[in-house]
């Protein structure tokens, strides 16, 4: 009797803990989800019923697509988005070969060289970009003239990621690729670039899926960056093209907001077609 009264006092408390757990997360999604409600209903909104009532759900005056019209054109959007594509595209793919390249280099030969470059790999990652952003644009503008172009844009947002994707690819190759698999395919006569990429790199997706997830979100939503080596506009991105709908004393927030849905847009429809094969790349690099 007593026994069943335990159980029925340590049921009814797991009850209100895991009821008490998914209200609080519930509660913390939906402050987390806010400010992006808030930018959607206000993309719609005229720019003074923003200011008079920017939590309602229907302004005053109506809900109307014109701030949208209006930032698609004044921001360029077409040319800022192939801009953005190309830069986001290809800076991802080269830093997923050459990280992927440069980790199973280091973890396979444990040399000094290999250990140095690495430990200078793992150092970089702890220096803020703000420390090195003034000297970086003085020597590549002033002494190199490289700014004003999305080659050079694309070469540094290389070379600030390669850090952190050749350590997430270094511990994967460690614990997840048996070197058994890499001397079968050399006895079978491939070289090692032949084993790298028919071999070991298809084994790496769990990974190779977060870092493209990472990378992507980081080179399309930056803007600090850009903003440093694009002067010119026919090479902004989408975020820098945003910059167009600020003013020095005002600012038309309801087109700032639909530039910025506009902005977010492409990669969220990414998310929403691959979220599953986004989903279970996370897990399995995770359960690695």
């Amino acid at each position: 009797m007593a026994r069943n009264k335990s159980m029925k006092v340590g049921g009814t408390r797991k009850i209100v803990t895991d009821g008490a757990k998914v209200t609080g997360l519930t509660v913390a999604f939906l402050f987390y989800l806010m400010p992006f409600v808030l930018v959607i209903l206000n993309s719609f909104k005229e720019k003074r019923d923003i200011i008079k009532s920017p939590f309602s759900l229907i302004a005053e005056n109506g809900m109307s697509l014109e701030n949208y019209a209006t930032a698609f054109g004044k921001m360029n959007y077409m040319r800022a988005f192939t801009n953005s594509l190309f830069v986001t595209g290809l800076a991802t793919l080269l830093v997923i070969v050459l990280s992927a390249m440069c980790a199973y280099y280091i973890v396979r030969s444990r040399n000094k060289f290999s250990n140095l470059i690495y430990s200078l790999m793992i150092a970089s990652m702890i220096i803020p970009f703000q420390s090195i952003m003034i000297p970086l644009v003085s020597i590549y503008g002033a002494k190199f003239n490289l700014l004003n172009s999305r080659g050079t844009l694309i070469y540094m947002h290389v070379g600030f990621a390669m850090s952190m994707s050749v350590f997430m690819y270094s511990g994967f190759i460690k614990s997840g690729v048996p070197i058994s698999l890499e001397e079968a395919a050399h006895l079978d006569g491939c070289n090692k670039l032949q084993t790298f990429f028919l071999v070991v790199f298809p084994l790496l997706k769990p990974t190779t899926s977060t870092l493209i997830i990472l990378n992507v979100l980081a080179f399309w939503n930056d803007y600090l960056l850009p903003s440093l080596v694009l002067g010119k506009k026919e090479l902004y991105t989408l975020p820098l093209s945003t910059y167009a709908f600020y003013g020095t004393y005002s600012a038309d927030y309801g087109t700032i907001m639909a530039a910025l849905v506009l902005t977010l847009a492409p990669i969220l429809i990414l998310y929403l077609f691959l979220q599953k094969q986004i989903i279970s790349g996370v897990v399995a690099g995770a359960v690695k």
